[in-house]
């Protein structure tokens, strides 16, 4: 929590006000037994109405003041915690989106989602409950043990007891809950983890009729939650009755003593009232207070799982030392740099960090600028693992990936994806229209651009029957088909105008026409970029300057069709099998 709290610090006026104000009507709230006191001994036991009705009047004066310094106080403190949790999630979404894959894959969507929303609403609960109470409710213990003391030692004794046990039983629930709280919004993250892949993956689900399957296995894990929660909420919820027990104790005790020492006529009957009210005060604000600790308990959970997340740093961001290195090195070198040389695989391998094995290993080839390369292989085989590389989605684990004859890790991420347009296997569209999907990626780009690159990706059709580029598209363009989504994604790229496109799998929801004319647009281009084409398809890459066929992460053959039609068993398995005439 101590790192969280400088989100705090534009709000430092609240943070100061809410608690003053707060202190301010506890302390009016600590006159009352006092007036009650006398309202009993000099006022009905005397049987003095003028001083009955002097002591009603100021018992009304303290509670308006004190109701007003309450709104008061917590205005300032909602004030605080709100800003304070936007503050917070605004800086932990821009983290997020700082990582790199590498972290991504390790922390997961479910678990982001979670502490964006669930862990930020525990904290800013947490923020407005300690900046209303924290000072309050230990003022108003000592304070109304005080004024006991102020009345009778002997009585007020029981006050002293009664606080040391009650803390002593806080300090047990508190160390006991802390992990178990932590483990709920663990088990939290499992939850919103199998409830997001069952909605993305609702129609293969209902496909395989495998419904009940993921009702069960829902309904295993939410009980597993439901077992962590209850066993939490026992022991948080055991804070309330034991303090109830305690401080009751305590009241019988004291109206016990209080009575012998009426009886002694060493205080009066009204002193024991106000004895009795500081004890409820007692009472009530340890209530408070066991519930300010609980409310704190979750929130100081939930503030050390988003301190994890801002530990995590990008593997990826070159540090000032590296930047200066780098820099004296392409001054000493600045022509000796490939440019010729698009993207060069230097002895490569990549290792994910869940895994034991390599997805590819020891692949070195070069790519000769404006050749379109066709990267072909059976499912798991490493294509795109492969071309993952080049942009810096992830880092190679051993050997080097070159863009223009220089190591991708010299580059600054934004400089090096601005050089290259990458297609994901999954056409990702965002809710919006189609003139801000395909200028994602672009600044200042024109409708005449936008347009040219929807001609280029054979989606001129598609803006056309849609309305033009104003035309709305529903998130992960839910109102197109998926062949739609892939040319518009393609489309995208191209209104980048990059020097390296990749199209990873970006066809296979288009029929072979239109995939024949994307590629001759593509290869129209007047900026000759360097095209990776990563696909399971020999048609796709049929024409290609270079395919390179990978199998088990290595290389398995290199050249034109014809060359590995001679030279390459899996390339011609591959494409016999597609080619069935052509076997014949």
């Amino acid at each position: 929590m101590k790192k969280l709290l400088k989100y705090l610090n534009k709000y430092k006026k609240e943070c100061v006000l809410a608690p003053l104000f707060k202190m301010l009507e506890a302390s009016f709230e600590l006159f009352l037994p006092l007036v009650v006191a006398r309202l009993i001994d000099m006022g009905i036991k005397q049987n003095n109405l003028k001083y009955v009705y002097t002591c009603i009047g100021i018992m009304i004066v303290l509670g308006l003041v004190g109701v007003l310094s309450s709104v008061t106080a917590q205005y300032f403190a909602a004030k605080a915690a709100t800003g304070f949790s936007a503050d917070l999630r605004k800086d932990l979404f821009s983290h997020l989106m700082s990582l790199s894959y590498k972290e991504i894959d390790n922390l997961t969507t479910s678990t982001m989602i979670t502490r964006m929303t669930s862990d930020v609403n525990q904290t800013q609960s947490g923020v407005n409950m300690f900046l209303r109470l924290f000072l309050r409710s230990p003022f108003v213990v000592l304070g109304a043990m005080i004024m006991a003391f102020s009345i009778d030692a002997k009585a007020a004794m029981i006050f002293v007891y009664v606080i040391i046990i009650l803390f002593i039983v806080v300090y047990i629930i508190m160390k006991t809950n802390i992990p178990m709280i932590k483990e709920v919004q663990n088990k939290l993250d499992n939850i919103l983890l199998l409830t997001r892949e069952n909605l993305s993956g609702v129609r293969v689900i209902r496909a395989f009729c495998k419904e009940e399957d993921e009702i069960l296995e829902f309904k295993k894990r939410n009980d597993v939650l439901v077992l962590n929660q209850i066993k939490s909420t026992r022991v948080s919820g055991s804070l309330n009755p034991l303090t109830y027990a305690i401080v009751n104790i305590g009241i019988v005790c004291l109206i016990y003593t209080g009575a012998i020492r009426v009886d002694d006529s060493i205080i009066t009957q009204g002193e024991v009232i106000a004895l009795y009210n500081y004890m409820s005060q007692i009472l009530v604000e340890l209530i408070k207070l066991a519930n300010l600790i609980i409310t704190l308990n979750k929130a100081l959970a939930s503030a050390g799982r988003i301190s994890d997340v801002f530990l995590l740093k990008n593997s990826q961001i070159r540090t000032d030392e590296n930047a200066k290195e780098n820099i004296n090195r392409d001054a000493n070198r600045s022509d000796g740099y490939d440019t010729d040389t698009a993207v060069e695989f230097d002895n490569v391998s990549l290792r994910y960090h869940s895994s034991s094995d390599y997805s590819i290993e020891n692949i070195s080839l070069k790519v000769k600028k404006g050749q379109v390369v066709g990267i072909i292989g059976g499912t798991g085989s490493g294509k795109t693992s492969l071309v993952s590389l080049i942009p810096r989605f992830y880092d190679a684990t051993d050997g080097r990936v070159l863009v223009f004859g220089k190591d991708v890790k010299e580059y600054e991420i934004n400089e090096l994806r601005d050089k290259i347009g990458v297609v994901p296997q999954k056409a990702v569209l965002f809710k919006g229209t189609i003139r801000e999907n395909l200028g994602y990626g672009c600044k200042n780009v024109s409708d005449d651009e936008l347009n040219e690159a929807a001609r280029l990706a054979v989606a001129d059709d598609i803006i056309k029957v849609k309305g033009g580029l104003d035309s709305y598209i529903e998130q992960n363009g839910k109102n197109l088909s998926g062949g739609q989504r892939q040319r518009l994604t393609i489309a995208r790229a191209l209104a980048k105008k990059p020097e390296i496109l990749i199209l990873d799998d970006s066809a296979s929801a288009l029929d072979f026409v239109t995939e024949k004319t994307l590629n001759a647009n593509i290869r129209s281009l007047s900026y000759n970029p360097t095209t990776f084409i990563v696909t399971q398809r020999a048609s796709s890459v049929i024409n290609a300057d270079i395919i390179i066929v990978l199998e088990d992460g290595e290389i398995a053959g290199i050249g034109t069709s014809d060359e590995l039609l001679e030279s390459s068993q899996v390339y011609r398995e591959i494409y016999y099998t597609q080619f069935e005439e052509a076997a014949k």
